[in-house]
């Protein structure tokens, strides 16, 4: 059986860079996932471009139950921190409207990099890897997968949320969480289609492509783009 540090289920976005940041500090890492690809949310990101950041970023921007912590968070990650990661790997990037970063050519050139530092930070990366069971033990976890078992001091859930099913998003780490007696939020749609009536959806039928500046107004809040 292999020990680590950590173990991270998840080879997304956060499992990725939470790897990356643990494995500079010495730590011995394993990040697991059950899908073929990583990182495929960032794949499919900026219509494949990946708007990897935008340089506005603040902790105002965030809607959170618990707004300390995008204040913490942001105060020890900055987007120029990872601006200055993708200029080190040479990727060519553009800046769109409302400080959006966007790549150049393609966002598996962000995939591509976090990869190659998880290497150079001696990561180890399995995906098509179930985890079946995940219990404590002797103060720390123990995990089992269809590729063996292995002990850490610290387990990482980075499974992302429930969208885009077709993608690999299950309801994985949340089952973990509610095991460990940890609150869950109940889900609902974050980003979704508006449904017209037939009359409206006729007459804005030759609309269908258009891009216009527009605001939305709910109660105290507004937002224009």
């Amino acid at each position: 059986m292999n020990n680590y540090d950590v173990i991270i289920i998840g080879a997304g976005a956060a499992g990725l860079m939470c790897a990356i940041e643990a494995g500079k500090r010495g730590r011995r890492v394993w990040i697991v996932d059950h899908g073929k690809k990583t990182a495929e949310k960032i794949r499919i990101s900026g219509g494949g471009r990946c708007n990897f950041t935008n340089i506005h970023t603040k902790p105002d921007c965030f809607l959170s139950q618990n707004p300390h912590f995008c204040r913490s968070a942001l105060s020890r990650y900055k987007p120029a921190d990872f601006i200055a990661l993708v200029d080190k790997h040479g990727i060519k990037w553009h800046e769109k409207k409302l400080g959006q970063l966007f790549c150049d050519d393609s966002a598996q050139q962000i995939i591509d990099m976090l990869l190659t530092e998880c290497r150079e930070a001696g990561v180890r990366l399995n995906m098509e890897t179930t985890v079946s069971a995940v219990t404590p033990r002797d103060g720390g976890y123990f995990i089992s997968t269809d590729h063996g078992d292995a002990q850490c001091q610290s387990l990482v859930i980075a499974t992302g949320g429930l969208s885009i099913p077709k993608i690999g998003a299950t309801k994985f780490g949340y089952d973990i969480a509610r095991q460990f007696g940890l609150s869950v939020i109940p889900t609902r749609a974050g980003l979704v289609p508006l449904t017209f009536t037939d009359e409206l959806a006729g007459r804005c039928k030759d609309m269908t492509g258009l891009s216009v500046e527009a605001s939305v107004h709910f109660e105290k809040t507004a937002f224009a783009e």
